[in-house]
């Protein structure tokens, strides 16, 4: 997700029109949802990569839109220390004052963790140092004939489909433009990887070339003046903004596929909108709470099948107006075809930023067993299943509890971070945008997992490069890479 203005406030008339039942919670720290009771046990560990990073391009290092866990790599020590390595997704590089010619990447990062007891306090000092992540290796991120990709906004642009490559957004340069959001690695090498722009899901090579792309439900497909159009209103230097600037219908400008996962079996992927396409209220703020998750056969992987289509209703605050908020969802992680983790969050408060204080940073449980099916119905076409974001009476949406409150101050405060003032590098920055979920390889504890958390930094730092060109970030701020690992235990997840 990129900077966006503030979430316009909720009716008050929404504000009654919230959540599905949700899952049973049985305790602040536990949530039950298809018989499997989940438990969070509280943060662990901390790790920071700095600011001014550079990749082995020499560019600023970007952080994590998307993450995914190389399981493969993954050890438990005799003395209970880990180590392994992740894949860290960064999106369109800097791009506060409009969009560059960044090339889309893919970073690997070394991981070594040392956690601490669910509740205990690390040591003086070393409060951030229980996660050590390091910069191993970036791999540009190349197009399906191994030429260059950009973070420009497409502007508009289109490659016309070729083959098996459907219709594709392009940026002025001739490139193919990228705004990556998620990651899911597969066995193989291979990824899949959400974006943005189209909102498309793409499949790479394990040497970073593209191979196919799974464009949305029409329903989903940014469309302007009667034709589809992947403009986002970022224009790059020298370019327009579109007209009209918003799409009229499919997904608004900078809310593509934020959440995407494969299942623990790996026979599904799960993606989820970041919040509700135009037609379903996505055309205001106040408006915007029904999104969509798609869920895909990943039997073929070139070959995504939809099988499956629901709405989520995305969590409501109540702002620092005291009026009602939606909080947009920025990451999944599934647990099972009908389960999923999702990250939810406001906007425009943290480190780096004028407002100090987060509102809303949640990791939620999403049931959608009981969810009505939308997957090919009229509502994949030209009819809103939430017009002015009032639901359709006909359908019935996912059910949504809250598992993890990531602002929690008791939580933070072991680790010395904080949420609010004073607002300086020990306050959480305002995007958190990357999950992975990985085993504690404990034998006593044989239910346990690691749940990895990472902010998107947009790159804000006081001594920057990125284009061929130096830049420092508005306000003073360095705003690190960070990391929040925590303790979850997820009875019977392997066998999903």
């Amino acid at each position: 997700m990129k900077r966006s203005m503030t979430l316009p406030l909720l009716s008050a008339a929404l504000a009654t029109f919230v959540f599905s039942a949700p899952a049973v919670a049985l305790a602040d720290n536990s949530v039950t949802v298809g018989g499997m009771t989940l438990v969070n046990k509280g943060l662990i560990a901390i790790g920071r990569i700095p600011a001014n990073q550079r990749d082995k391009f020499g560019e600023t290092f970007g952080s994590g839109s998307g993450m995914s866990i190389d399981a493969k790599s993954w050890v438990r020590n005799a003395d209970g220390t880990y180590k392994g390595s992740l894949w860290l997704l960064p999106d369109r590089g800097y791009n506060v004052e409009g969009t560059t010619d960044y090339r889309p990447r893919l970073n690997t990062i070394d991981v070594q963790l040392t956690p601490v007891a669910p509740g205990a306090t690390p040591p003086a000092g070393k409060e951030q140092s229980g996660l050590e992540v390091k910069l191993a290796d970036t791999m540009l991120l190349t197009d399906n004939k191994g030429a260059d990709t950009t973070g420009l906004d497409p502007a508009g642009g289109t490659r016309q489909a070729e083959g098996a490559m459907p219709l594709l957004p392009q940026a002025p340069n001739g490139k193919l433009s990228l705004d990556n959001e998620a990651i899911a690695r597969l066995p193989d090498g291979t990824m899949f990887i959400s974006d943005e722009y189209g909102p498309y899901i793409y499949r790479f090579a394990a040497d970073g070339r593209m191979m196919s792309a799974t464009q949305p439900p029409a329903a989903l497909l940014p469309m302007r003046n009667g034709a589809v159009n992947f403009a986002s209103n970022n224009p790059g230097p020298g370019e327009s903004a579109p007209d009209p600037k918003d799409p009229t219908s499919g997904r608004q400008n900078n809310q593509g596929l934020e959440g995407m996962s494969l299942t623990p079996d790996g026979k599904f992927l799960i993606a989820v909108l970041q919040s509700a396409t135009r037609q379903d209220g996505g055309d205001s703020g106040s408006t915007r709470q029904n999104t969509r998750a798609l869920v895909y056969d990943a039997a073929d992987p070139a070959n995504l099948k939809l099988v499956h289509e629901y709405i989520v209703p995305l969590p409501v605050f109540t702002n620092d107006k005291g009026k009602t908020a939606v909080a947009a969802q920025s990451e999944i992680v599934a647990l099972s075809p009908t389960s999923f983790l999702m990250l939810a969050r406001d906007s425009n408060n943290g480190y780096g930023l004028k407002g100090e204080k987060s509102l809303y940073r949640s990791i939620n449980v999403v049931d959608i067993s009981a969810a009505t099916d939308i997957a090919g119905s009229a509502f994949d076409a030209d009819k809103p299943v939430a017009p002015k974001g009032v639901l359709d009476p006909s359908v019935k949406p996912a059910a949504v509890s809250q598992l993890i409150d990531i602002n929690d101050g008791a939580n933070l405060a072991r680790f010395g971070l904080h949420n609010g003032a004073p607002n300086d590098r020990n306050n959480l920055s305002e995007k958190w945008e990357a999950m992975s979920l990985v085993s504690a390889l404990d034998p006593k504890q044989p239910d346990d997992y690691f749940l990895f958390v990472a902010n998107d930094n947009d790159f804000l730092t006081q001594d920057g490069y990125q284009v061929g060109a130096a830049y420092k970030a508005e306000g003073g701020a360095d705003v690190d890479t960070m990391f929040q690992v925590y303790q979850l235990t997820i009875p019977g997840l392997s066998a999903k």
